[in-house]
């Protein structure tokens, strides 16, 4: 092959690698961009922030201030997921720890797996620890309520249309009772437009 050629297919080659690679824009992490209309980290932080501002705003909350005269320890539970897509729910389950932690109104004990890995340390201290540093046994804070709930999906679609209706139902609940002090729900609607496709 000659040397003109070989540098021909070089440049070709050059051209296509290059021309696929498209490019990356850093933006700021607050920015709303919804390229899918699917579930998202916007989706999540703003319905972590309302169900959470919604649940204390709530009865339940100055009942129990007056009752037990200090603040509630709430546990956030199973989130799940009930949608045709993936979605991270544990992301959603840290915003909605996060909006309950730093309201000041609740306080806050650790979800089960995080326990699991305290209680292996506070054990290992019992033996490695000095006397003075070492972290009693058996005095963790319960919690007194307990907040679960689930994701759900309804597509609907024509042509180059589709809408996309996600309903989040929460539920927070008595741990000695089991009794339900909260029920709050959120309902997002996307519709979806795009030229020339078909859904």
């Amino acid at each position: 092959m000659s040397k003109v050629l070989k540098l021909a297919v070089a440049g070709v080659v050059a051209v296509g690698l290059f021309g696929c690679a498209g490019s990356v824009k850093r933006i700021a992490t607050d920015e709303v961009v919804d390229l899918s209309g699917r579930w998202n980290d916007t989706d999540s932080q703003l319905v972590a922030e309302q169900m959470v501002k919604d649940a204390l705003s709530r009865p339940w909350l100055s009942q129990f201030l007056k009752a037990k005269g200090k603040n509630p320890t709430v546990i956030v539970g199973t989130i799940k997921n009930k949608t045709d897509e993936h979605i991270a729910t544990d992301t959603f389950k840290n915003d909605i720890e996060r909006e309950l932690t730093n309201s000041g109104t609740v306080d806050f004990v650790s979800s089960k797996g995080e326990r699991d890995e305290v209680r292996a340390e506070r054990e290992d201290q019992q033996t490695q620890a000095s006397d003075r540093t070492r972290k009693q046994m058996y005095s963790e804070t319960g919690s007194d309520y307990m907040m679960q709930g689930t994701i759900s999906k309804i597509t609907d679609a024509a042509g180059s249309k589709k809408t996309f209706y996600y309903q989040i139902d929460m539920v927070l609940t008595d741990m000695q009772s089991s009794r339900k002090v909260w029920i709050g729900n959120k309902k997002i609607k996307k519709f979806i437009k795009r030229p020339g496709a078909r859904f």
